[in-house]
């Protein structure tokens, strides 16, 4: 009997993030008396086709198709930015919600792009023969990703193909993954943030939960089907395969599975690895974000235009601080690192008496060494990756610098992110920007930056940064610190859209040239940025070669089959609807109601649900959505399926395929779930698709009834 099928039988397949592959391999008896009932090669078959398919990557989320049209169904804090670029203080889409009254009215999605997966091929073999014998680690990374690229060119040689090679725990397995990218996604409907994210900080990673995290985009197509570019589409995408809509949701006890793209988890690492991660990594990103939050935060509540500017990047940060402070505590609470630790010395010692199994201990100690390498500079490094994606004058900048670099290179010689293939991407970036900053509030994020790669002890400073900031007396005090970066950035252009476009064009030499002084300090940076890449790649490198040696003993002592960790490669998860247990004499039903919202109602944020709201909730229960019985209109739901950050917007499916909800979260107790699976409280929060369709009929009027007839809904009992 295979190791899946074993696994399968003795009940262990609910953890794990399962590759499509995999799923074909799970014994077909017990997913049957677990509640799946189509079969599992309708899911994806032997060819890489299967209901599967309609799951779609946009970016750092998932969604799924729900119509013949199209029509994709996603969360609202996924679709956020969409409605930010669109927000003005006199068309408030934030606040208000959006719904197109007809397919003329959707809104484009900048920077949004709905990739379908295609086809899957593993690669292994010939990115392990690419590496030469006896090569450095630098080298080998460099090999690997040279192969990777190639594999790369080749598959994106068809038009409109999207490809990318993916590691599999360090590289026990390599496919290289072939998606069809279509630029134009336009947003459909969102609910007011009111609803679309009720309780908002205060009520994310935890439960109960009332959020109608709904949204729904349409892709768009040329006439032949084809991807068009953005904006330019003219007619609906029709999928080949969508999740049709289980109108009578889903209740406590049932099966559903969830499918989706989950970003990173860190089931595979060694305990010194998963040290680094709970002592250094989640802490210090933590009180980084909590600081910037609450700078944010004060120059929102004193100015419109603010908010409006900060938004998509406090509500980024503020779920990424409070995920990480939940990793810790749930680190702590779970005893985690005594765990792995008592794991891996039973580990050893069983590798001990196998011979055949004895270079796993040599990997297992030169992996802990690696760890122990990179905490001697963790604390400057951990600021200088903070440059690239969190300051956003500072990271146009370098952003900026980099591609003037890279362009200089032969593609294939590029670091892939600065390739042809991402030009873009790379626009959208510097163009989205734009309606995403708030000069004063930068001024004093970037001094805040400043001011923290200036406390660094002496030896671990940035050159850059000191010599920006000199060496007078007092050069490293809060005033001059704010005087040194407002005179940057003042005398900068990178924050004009027009000169950033210009400068977007122009050669290192050009950009030099130009005596910007932001430009000239992110040119210095860059250095130490490159320096800080390649000690990054030679770990990496490093990993590539010891991670599979010890993750196939792991696998051997384990005697099962282990889902790879996570890595923004299409998964499918299986799971049953259910509370439960948080602490001692507490038991959390699997289910929130809309009399919920208004019992939690405040009438102040994020409390402060939408009187229309408020008035049809009154009469839920008559509604045609209200759960028979619950007797109410059901909002949010839990269930045991393994997810992490990425599942967000997955669409959550019954046994038959069909659509019952949208994932967007996890309980608080559950957020170290990407170190070990605890059966216990493993929970996933969901939104009911019922909410949706309540939704719809009560904000989106007559609008909504195209929308439900789309989705193969019934209008026949819709309010008129």
């Amino acid at each position: 009997m295979s190791g899946l099928l074993l696994a399968a039988r003795e009940g262990l397949a609910l953890e794990g993030k399962w590759t499509p592959d995999q799923v074909g391999q799970i014994d077909v008896e017990w997913l049957r008396a677990q509640g799946l009932e189509i079969p599992p090669a309708a899911l994806w078959g032997s060819d890489g086709a299967g209901l599967l398919e309609a799951a779609v990557s946009i970016g750092d989320c998932s969604t799924g198709f729900i119509s013949p049209e199209g029509l994709l169904l996603t969360n609202h804090h996924c679709a956020f930015s969409i409605l930010q670029q669109h927000s003005t203080s006199a068309r408030d889409l934030i606040t208000n919600g959006f719904v197109a009254k007809d397919r003329s009215e959707e809104l484009p999605g900048g920077g949004v792009r709905a990739t379908i997966p295609h086809r899957s091929t593993d690669v292994t073999a010939e990115i392990e023969a690419a590496v030469s014998a006896g090569a450095d680690d630098l080298a080998r990374f460099r090999a690997i990703e040279r192969k990777g690229k190639e594999l790369v060119a080749a598959c994106e040689a068809p038009p409109h193909r999207r490809c990318r090679v993916a590691a599999f725990d360090g590289g026990v397995r390599y496919l290289l993954l072939e998606g069809i990218e279509y630029p134009d996604v336009r947003l459909v409907y969102a609910p007011p943030v009111a609803v679309g994210d009720f309780g908002g900080a205060v009520d994310n990673w935890s439960w109960p939960r009332h959020a109608g995290d709904f949204a729904l985009l349409r892709v768009w197509a040329d006439a032949g089907g084809a991807p068009a570019e953005k904006g330019e589409g003219t007619a609906a995408f029709k999928p080949k395969h969508w999740f049709r809509v289980a109108e009578k949701g889903a209740e406590p006890g049932d099966f559903v599975m969830l499918a989706g793209y989950p970003s990173t988890t860190f089931r595979s690492f060694i305990a010194a690895e998963m040290a680094e991660r709970a002592e250094l990594w989640f802490p210090r990103r933590a009180a980084l974000y909590r600081a910037w939050i609450d700078i944010m935060a004060t120059a929102s509540q004193g100015s419109e235009e603010a908010r409006l500017a900060l938004a998509d990047r406090m509500k980024s940060f503020a779920n990424s601080e409070k995920n990480a402070r939940g990793q810790v505590a749930g680190i702590a609470r779970g005893r985690l690192l005594e765990k792995k630790a008592a794991e891996e010395r039973e580990i050893l010692a069983w590798i001990e008496a196998r011979p055949e199994h004895r270079p796993a201990r040599a990997a297992h100690d030169e992996l802990a060494a690696l760890v122990a390498e990179q905490r001697r500079s963790w604390d400057r490094d951990f600021l200088l990756g903070r440059l690239l994606g969190d300051d956003r004058p500072l990271d146009l900048a370098l952003l900026l610098v980099r591609w003037a670099g890279e362009r200089e290179k032969p593609d294939l010689e590029r670091d892939p992110e600065y390739m042809e293939r991402n030009r873009s991407r790379i626009a959208d970036r510097l163009e989205l920007a734009q309606r995403q900053m708030h000069p004063m509030t930068e001024e004093i994020l970037f001094a805040d930056l400043l001011a923290r790669f200036a406390a660094l002890p002496e030896g671990s400073r940035s050159p850059a940064v000191e010599a920006l900031l000199g060496d007078e007396k007092g050069a490293r005090e809060a005033r001059p610190i704010r005087a040194k970066a407002a005179a940057l950035l003042a005398g900068s252009k990178v924050a004009e859209a027009r000169e950033r476009e210009r400068m977007a064009a122009e050669t290192v030499e050009q950009l030099h040239a130009r005596r910007d002084p932001l430009l000239d300090f992110a040119f210095a940076l860059d250095r130490e940025l490159l320096d800080l890449k390649d000690r990054d790649d030679r770990r990496e490198g490093a990993v590539s070669r010891l991670r599979p040696v010890w993750r196939r003993a792991v696998a051997a002592w384990a005697g099962k089959p282990i889902a790879p960790d996570a890595n923004r490669t299409l998964r499918v998860t299986f799971a049953h609807v259910q509370g439960y247990a948080p602490r001692d004499g507490v038991w959390m039903k699997p289910q929130t109601t809309l009399a919920g919202v208004v019992e939690k109602n405040t009438g102040v944020e994020p409390f402060a649900a939408p009187g229309k709201l408020l008035a049809a909730a009154a009469s839920a229960a008559k509604s045609r959505w209200a759960d028979p019985a619950a007797r109410d209109v059901p909002v949010d739901f839990l269930a045991d399926a393994d997810t992490t950050g990425g599942n967000s917007g997955s669409p959550v499916l019954n046994g038959r395929g069909e659509l019952v909800g949208v994932n967007f979260d996890r309980v608080w107790e559950n957020v170290a779930n990407d170190f070990g699976f605890n059966p216990d409280v493993a929970r996933n929060v969901s939104a009911d698709v019922r909410y949706l369709l309540f939704l719809l009929e009560t904000f989106a009027g007559d609008a909504a009834r195209p929308l439900l007839d789309e989705m193969g809904v019934s209008t026949a009992a819709a309010r008129p």
